[in-house]
């Protein structure tokens, strides 16, 4: 059984749907944890109310291997999946979780990537630049932001009319459809 944590800063929306499915397939996966580094995130409301252990942890803590690397251990995790976490993901982490962390970006990478681009952010550049398209990105996780190997792509059309909102809406949708898939061919099947 694979044990996956799910690292989140906020509403834990994409963490719900990824720990839904593993509870819902049993495909030899598990969500066996979610860190979350603000202790107001509506994810750890999401985590308790699906049995899910959660840990807060500050930045401070995430940043220190004597913190994060022992609760990951006690908790037996193989995978990490970042879930709008809004952290950079500190080197020995990536060290040590080598091609076992994963992140969904909400836009089709390399487009809008890099530091400040995460959420609405990312949504409002895309409609102001008259995009005809965007769409999600799941990659692994590597020392530069949203630099990591892409895995996944998938795409829908931005129309003229489009709203930010809207391509928000849109981009939840393949988020909904396909992260927890992504995660369990790349990983689990």
């Amino acid at each position: 059984m694979k044990r996956i944590a799910i690292f989140a800063s906020g509403n834990g929306s994409n963490a719900e749907n990824v720990i839904n499915y593993f509870q819902q397939h049993r495909c030899g996966g598990e969500v066996a944890l979610v860190i979350c580094n603000k202790p107001d995130a509506a994810v750890l409301d999401r985590a308790a109310r699906l049995g899910v252990d959660a840990v807060v942890m500050p930045r401070a803590e995430i940043n220190d291997p004597d913190k994060l690397l022992p609760v990951l251990d006690e908790y037996g995790v193989d995978v990490i999946v970042l879930a709008g976490f809004l952290l950079m993901v500190p080197g020995f982490l990536i060290e040590s979780y080598r091609n076992r962390i994963v992140n969904i970006h909400p836009s089709l990478l390399p487009k809008y990537g890099g530091k400040g681009m995460y959420g609405r952010h990312i949504h409002e550049a895309v409609v102001a630049a008259g995009e005809r398209e965007t769409g999600i990105t799941v990659h692994f996780v590597s020392e530069g932001c949203d630099e990591g190997e892409v895995i996944f792509q998938a795409s829908v059309p931005v129309a003229e009319d489009d709203t930010p909102a809207d391509v928000e809406a849109k981009i939840h949708e393949l988020e909904r459809l396909h992260f927890p898939r992504v995660i369990r061919e790349t990983f689990i099947d």
